[in-house]
């Protein structure tokens, strides 16, 4: 029997002794307790109460570090007294009658809610074959050693991590002494958002908190590293690699739960090095790289984890979920939504009691726009678990988007009564109440998140245009300036601003009533008039029909939100040449054919940040929210999950920046490519018009899809050429002559009219400006199109001449002047 082997048998006895005078099972032996254990393994002595008192001193005294108060000395205490010597355990043992228990066998590990480092691969070790739960050197261990599921499997890895606990306890004590003499420093008056405030975790928790690093340590941050080295070395110098890897995988677990992530990451990637093929070791990498806000890397491992599991997939039946899971998380973190579901799917699939993975999906499909789908997921993890607070929030979000609304509110209630704290279901309560105008209630409900984060300056506005629902307009003054001062930002400035310009503060509170229902109804008092659009009429050619520019400024909007403007043409084309769908076969000369042509959405997902360059993970998650709802819904009309790549492309093409000629262009280039043996110079005509049909039902859905065969009546198989596919593609009716407008709104974003404001909403003019030619107020392009006019002016018919820039509306002044002159001179 070697040392190891020893040890465990000696934890073993000592355990069995200890739980046989353990009466009350708090874990602790008290004085009455300990009395029964010295006189029973003394059983031919006779001892005096005085006697057993002053024994019972003496151990309460000698080993006072084990004792906690009333309660007496822990299992680690009566371990410490007999390898002290105090007494023989074997022959306490036998004198007990007591025998050596079975071993059990190992559990079963379980798919754990976050992506934490004590997920592992279930394992034999010294704490497993204790009695109980209660594990070796309770009092010396980290808390995820203390786990059945710890992994540990060798004795040499428990001395292991009590030298790096006891190491680590040290650094948390200099770290405390340090901040506090920092905030001595400092002295009162500070707020509660100080350099030195932790934060613990990411939203909804799935982030790992805040890492540690050299300003906690400051000049004692070498020492720490090169007591950490020492460790490893030890670690490398054991006998066997099993050994070794079980040393570097508990070193990273301790440092990775006292959220030391760069350390632990390194002794990660020293238990891959021995071990490329074990998944929790590329799981535990991929945990650190995330928790060090580094995703991209997390997916790698994760991704490398996946492969490791392969090969052995039932072996590892217990982790791979969580791999999927975070793996979604990691994509969720770059902003990929489509390819997370993918993952959240998988991890569903392979365990179907995760609810955590179906809490996922349902968000990232509520995320994606997909309410329904979405709703569906988050009711099954919430069969699986009743009380998930965040699923409750969640299925709350996507009632709302579907417009049930109560139901929607009792979703949130739930989520709250289960987490009072629950930021994020009081605050997407508090914007369903104020979008059901019951504006008292959302103010409550944003005041709750403002008193549990006092920086959220989102809150604070949000509950300033609440309070002027409810008529309470000085508190929303302080409200919305109470804002200001936490951002600066200057859309908040400019909504103050307007307020003022437009008394809208006074109008809420003048015309408040309490209703029957105990709402308070608002009263504006109009400044604008709705006319029908009979009303309007073009001065001349050049001025952009009011209907025509409606739908314009709508398809200006949707390009701005995906940022595909910021996509120069020439970007687009090679994108799409690097992703092969025009690169011809090198055997047969052919192109992609039709299976090939057709990808899953969440492979198109990747090939945008080629596209949307520079974005933040909030930003693009936002853009393939939009292009999900408005492109890809309609070219997956069978909703397989897949589109046609060259289609896609083509659709984007006519919103990207560049020359208009160029994106015609390459649309045209795209729509040629999709036969088997293209001809220069034509693209089938069946093509274009399904090309035409689904842009017009994307960007144009109110005007309808033209039936181009009938329109034109050409057979399928005839061919078109480019000239010919431009007349088509410009004409007004039924294709998308609507390009020359919106090229136009881009480059109206540069213009301004010496500060011109609108007659109608009041704000300074950008872009086309709209002029009444009796009355000659201006208009901007969103009242124009919506048929707005100042509600003080009246006639029975409104003429608009259009100014794209401001020289032309100088040159028409000088016109003007110059006829009078003339007509003066006449007369």
């Amino acid at each position: 029997m070697d040392n190891d082997q020893e040890l465990s048998v000696r934890a073993l006895k000592v355990q069995g002794i200890f739980n046989q005078f353990d009466h009350n099972k708090d874990g602790f032996l008290n004085r009455n307790e300990m009395a029964s254990l010295v006189i029973a393994v003394n059983p031919r002595v006779k001892f005096s109460k005085n006697q057993i008192e002053a024994i019972l001193d003496e151990v309460f005294r000698t080993y006072g570090e084990f004792i906690e108060g009333s309660r007496g000395l822990s299992f680690e205490g009566l371990l410490r007294t007999y390898d002290d010597g105090a007494g023989d355990v074997d022959r306490d043992f036998e004198a007990l009658g007591l025998n050596l228990p079975e071993k059990p066998p190992p559990p079963k590990a379980s798919p754990t809610s976050e992506p934490t480092a004590s997920m592992v691969k279930p394992s034999s070790s010294i704490a497993n074959e204790t009695i109980g739960q209660v594990s070796r050197r309770l009092s010396r261990v980290p808390e995820w050693a203390k786990s059945a599921n710890n992994g540990i499997q060798f004795e040499g890895t428990w001395r292991l991590i009590e030298d790096l606990e006891h190491i680590l306890k040290r650094q948390d004590t200099k770290i405390e002494g340090k901040r506090k003499q920092r905030e001595d420093k400092k002295g009162a008056g500070l707020n509660g958002l100080g350099s030195t405030d932790w934060e613990d975790g990411t939203e909804q928790g799935e982030g790992a908190g805040v890492r540690r690093g050299e300003g906690e340590l400051g000049t004692d941050l070498g020492l720490f590293k090169k007591e950490l080295q020492e460790l490893r070395d030890k670690v490398g110098k054991v006998h066997t690699p099993d050994e070794a890897f079980d040393g570097h995988m508990a070193m990273g677990k301790s440092l990775f739960e006292r959220r030391w992530y760069e350390d632990a990451l390194v002794s990660f990637q020293l238990a891959v090095q021995l071990k490329p093929q074990d998944v929790r070791a590329h799981f535990l990498v991929g945990n650190a790289f995330y928790s060090l806000g580094d995703f991209v890397e997390a997916r790698t491992s994760y991704q490398k984890a996946l492969e490791a599991g392969e090969e052995n997939a039932q072996e590892w039946e217990g982790i791979l979920p969580q791999v999927h899971v975070n793996l979604g998380i990691a994509l969720e973190g770059e902003g990929m939504l489509l390819c997370a579901c993918d993952h959240y799917r998988e991890a569903a699939i392979l365990n179907p009691r995760h609810y955590r993975a179906l809490k996922l999906l349902g968000s990232a499909l509520y995320g994606l726009g997909e309410y329904r789908a979405a709703q569906k997921c988050l009711e099954e993890a919430l069969v699986l678990k009743p009380d998930y607070a965040d699923a409750h929030c969640d299925l709350g979000s996507a009632l709302h988007s579907l417009h049930d609304v109560e139901q929607a509110i009792s979703e949130f209630q739930k989520a709250i009564d289960l987490n009072p704290n629950h930021v994020d279901a009081l605050y997407n309560l508090g914007g369903l109440l104020k979008d059901s105008l019951r504006y008292e209630r959302a103010a409550e409900m944003y005041q709750k998140v403002i008193q549990l984060k006092p920086r959220d300056w989102r809150a604070q506005l949000n509950r300033a245009v609440s309070l002027l629902g409810a008529g309470e307009q000085e508190e929303a003054k302080k409200a919305f300036k109470e804002a200001f001062r936490m951002t600066n930002r200057l859309d908040i400035y400019d909504a103050i601003k307007h307020l003022k310009q437009r008394k809208s503060i006074n109008a809420f509170a003048a015309n408040a009533e309490q209703s029957a229902t105990g709402r308070r109804t608002i009263v504006h008092e109009p400044s604008f008039t709705l006319v029908d659009r009979t009303k309007f009429r073009q001065a001349n050619n050049d001025t952009t029909p009011r209907e025509y520019l409606a739908c314009a400024l709508v398809i200006r909007k949707f390009q701005k939100h995906t940022r595909l403007n910021t996509c120069d043409i020439n970007t687009l084309s090679a994108v799409v040449d690097k992703s092969g769908y025009l690169r011809v076969n090198d055997k047969t000369g052919a192109p992609p054919s039709q299976n090939e042509k057709m990808v899953r959405k969440a492979e198109l997902e990747k090939l945008l940040p080629g596209l949307l360059k520079n974005l933040n993970p909030d930003t693009f998650q936002s853009a393939v929210r939009a292009i999900n709802e408005r492109i890809l819904s309609i070219l997956d009309r069978t909703g397989s999950g897949r589109v046609d790549v060259g289609m896609f492309f083509a659709v984007l093409a006519p919103l990207c920046g560049g020359p208009v000629e160029k994106r015609k262009r390459l649309v045209f280039d795209i729509l040629r490519r999709r036969v088997s043996h293209p001809k220069e110079g034509v693209a089938p005509n069946a093509d274009v018009k399904l090309y035409i049909k689904s842009l017009r039902a994307i960007y144009l859905p109110t005007q309808g899809a033209s039936e181009l065969a009938e329109i034109h009546g050409e057979d399928d198989k005839v061919q078109v050429s480019y000239p010919e596919f431009k007349n088509m593609f410009d004409d007004p009716n039924w294709g998308f002559g609507i390009l020359l407008t919106l090229v136009k709104l881009e480059q109206g974003d540069r213009i301004r009219h010496d500060g011109v404001t609108c007659g109608a909403c009041d704000y300074v003019i950008i872009g086309s400006r709209f002029k009444e030619t009796t009355k000659k107020f201006n208009l901007c392009s969103t009242c124009y199109s919506e048929g707005k006019v100042p509600a003080n002016v009246k006639l029975d018919e409104y003429v608009f001449k259009e100014y794209s820039t401001e020289l032309g509306a100088t040159w028409d002044r000088f016109n003007f002047f110059g006829s009078s002159k003339q007509s003066n001179a006449q007369a």
